[in-house]
Order: structure tokens, then C-alpha cells, then sequence
């Protein structure tokens, strides 16, 4: 087998069963399979999984191990050549597998590839490429000074060598993994990615920032942006640094002022300010008649969307690929949110911001 794609599920049901539809889509015509591990969810995704994705390796654990031994369980169930770690709260393009997969076979000593993400208003999200995150940069990027953090020799769309890749996107081959010893256990969440990357790295393997494709990563429904995840960040730098430097007083304390004053520089989440004034569904489909839970008129083009307008992508007839791209382009001179509506699903979703939760408007 070529490919497994591995999705660690925990309580987001209607964002898991987006994702995988999007998934589907991205492995027809290649030999591949999709693996759901669910970390003792409380909603119904086990449910929806069996009954709307039969195909789909369902593992269904007794209690919640976390992000790295949640992943670990699944990748010794595939058997493809590369393993893409992927979240549930994204949606991969039609084309994703297959461009990754002809870069990544051109490559001799590959370790991992990552891609481009994007939040649900489709801006880039920076962490899809970083550098190694040193004692002082990790300090530097608690209070807010988070530069040197994010891999800036790359612009978004480029594609090149950088250290550290993010976790909602992993592409790299089984035997790699296997090599490194997959996800650290020691981690229960946050600085996973950040410890296999380096990992691979330190292995002699090379990992690689591929631009010239983007998913959409919502990102908010995995990552709150509040104290307890600057307490859970350097936490992890914690453990980072005591596996992979060796010991030092000043990074030691360092690392414990961080924790510390991380309580009171820590930022708030920012609040997304900017209200739709109008919604409109953009289309394909002339006879459009689907309910929303609001007013909203079809529209057929980006000339025909105005600032401060909600914009619900319908799934029945835009693909994945065009969805993503849409939303990439129209944030460059619009103010503009966006909703998605899944092919032959009854609800639409989304995210207006990457420091929060998405929502979910049931049909």
C-alpha cells in the first residue's frame, strides 16, 4: 500500500466528517487508506464514522492517551509506504496526496514534508514552517515576539528546507517514523510535532516545506489560545529541552521564569470584530434550494460578493481544491467570512478565527 492517512479524532464530529469526505476525494485512484483513531469522544463521531465511512479503519480507545500515543496506535495499524498525520478539523484538496507524493518520490533523504495551511478565513497560518525553538526564542514568543519562531526565509508559497513542521499536516515515510520512534509519549499535547521534527532531523533526514499546495486548517477546534496553552506550550519546550540539550541552569531557569510569567504577558485571544452584514452561497448549482438558517442569495462569481459578507461554499458543487483557493484569494481585498456547506451533509461550518472555536449551524 502507498499511503495511510491517519486522523487523531477527539469530540469534533461534524469537522472530522468534513475532513473526511475531503479525504476521500484526495486518495481516489491511489492505493491508500484512511485510519480514524478517536480518543474516547463523548459526541457521536465513532457513530458517524461507521455509518457514513465504512471503508475507514475506525480504532476506538477506552480513554483519552492524547495526541502523541493517540497518533502512535494508529500508525501501527497502516501499512502504506508514507504516512500522512493529518487532523480532523481540516480539509485537504483534491490533489493534496498526489502532488506531495510526486515531490516526495524525487527525494533521497526525505524526512518529513509539511504544507501550506490556512484558518478559516483563509490567512496563512505561520506555523506551518518554523525553526527550532530554542530556549530564548520560546521565550521571546510567549511575550509576543514570535519572529524568530516562524521559519521566514520561505514565503508561504515557496517550497525549501526548514526544521521544525506542524502536526495538522505530517507527510513522511513509514519506515522514518518508524526509525525515530514516531511521537514522543511524553507528550500529551502540544510539542509533538516539534520533537519528531527534530528528531528527523537529527537522523540525517531533511525536512521540507512544500508551498504549492494549502489545505484548510480550522485549527481553533485544536488549539485555544488562552493560559492553558502557554502553561501546556512550555510544558512541552520543557520536556523538549531536557530530552534534546543537554542540561543548563540558565536554560533551566529560563524555561521555569517562562511558565511563570507566561500567566500575566501571555496575550488574549484576539476577538474578531468584523460583523457579515449580508450572506450569500456561491454556487454552481442554478437551482440552489437548500434552507439556511438565514436569508442568503446565490451568487455565481467573486464580483458578485461584497465586503463584510458571509460566504457559504456549497460542497454539492464546488470541489475541494476550489473552495480552498477561494478563500485564499477573496481575503486579499474583502472583508470576508466563510461557511461551508458539505456535500450531502445538513449542516454547514466554519471557523471566523483561529484563536477560537468554529461553529456548527445544523440544516
Amino acid at each position: 500500500m502507498l499511503l495511510s492517512v491517519v486522523i487523531l479524532n477527539y469530540n469534533v464530529r461534524y469537522f472530522l466528517e468534513l475532513c473526511l469526505k475531503s479525504v476521500e476525494s484526495a486518495i481516489a485512484g491511489l492505493d491508500a487508506e484512511i485510519i480514524v483513531v478517536d480518543n474516547h469522544s463523548s459526541d457521536d463521531s465513532c457513530r458517524m464514522v461507521a455509518q457514513l465511512f465504512p471503508k475507514v479503519v475506525l480504532i476506538e480507545n477506552t480513554e483519552n492517551f492524547g495526541f502523541s500515543k493517540g497518533n502512535n496506535i494508529g500508525v501501527a495499524k497502516a501499512k502504506g509506504k508514507y504516512l500522512c498525520i493529518l487532523n480532523p478539523d481540516t480539509v485537504v484538496a483534491e490533489d493534496t496526496f498526489k502532488r506531495v507524493l510526486a515531490y516526495a518520490e524525487g527525494l533521497s533523504e526525505l524526512g518529513a514534508i509539511g504544507c501550506q495551511l490556512i484558518d478559516g478565513r483563509g490567512q496563512f497560518l505561520p506555523e506551518s514552517k518554523r525553526n527550532i525553538p530554542t530556549p530564548m526564542v520560546s521565550v521571546k514568543k510567549i511575550l509576543g515576539f514570535s519572529k524568530a519562531y516562524y521559519a521566514n526565509h520561505l514565503s508561504p508559497a515557496d517550497t525549501g528546507k526548514v526544521d521544525i513542521l506542524v502536526g495538522a499536516f505530517m507527510f513522511l515515510k513509514k519506515e522514518v517514523y518508524d526509525a525515530v520512534k514516531g511521537f514522543d509519549e511524553d507528550y500529551f499535547m502540544y510539542g509533538e510535532d516539534v520533537d519528531l521534527s527534530y528528531k528527523v532531523l537529527k537522523a540525517g533526514y531533511q525536512n521540507i516545506y512544500y508551498g504549492e499546495t494549502a489545505i484548510l486548517h480550522f485549527k481553533g477546534e485544536s488549539t485555544l489560545k488562552d493560559k492553558t496553552y502557554a502553561k501546556r506550550f512550555y510544558g512541552a519546550m520543557r520536556i523538549f529541552y531536557n530530552k534534546h540539550y543537554r542540561f543548563n541552569p540558565v536554560v533551566d531557569v529560563l524555561v521555569w521564569l517562562g511558565i511563570f510569567f507566561s500567566r500575566f504577558f501571555s496575550k488574549k485571544p484576539k476577538q474578531f470584530t468584523t460583523k457579515a452584514t449580508s450572506h450569500v452561497v456561491m454556487t454552481k448549482n442554478l437551482d440552489f434550494d437548500i434552507k439556511l438558517p438565514f436569508l442568503a442569495k446565490t451568487v455565481h462569481s467573486t464580483d458578485q460578493v461584497a465586503a463584510q459578507t458571509q460566504v457559504v461554499l456549497d460542497g454539492n458543487s464546488m470541489d475541494y481544491r476550489s473552495i480552498i483557493e477561494f478563500m485564499m484569494d477573496s481575503k486579499k481585498s474583502k472583508e470576508l467570512t466563510f461557511r461551508v456547506l458539505p456535500k450531502n451533509s445538513q449542516f454547514i461550518i466554519g471557523s471566523d478565527s483561529s484563536e477560537h472555536r468554529g461553529e456548527v449551524l445544523k440544516l
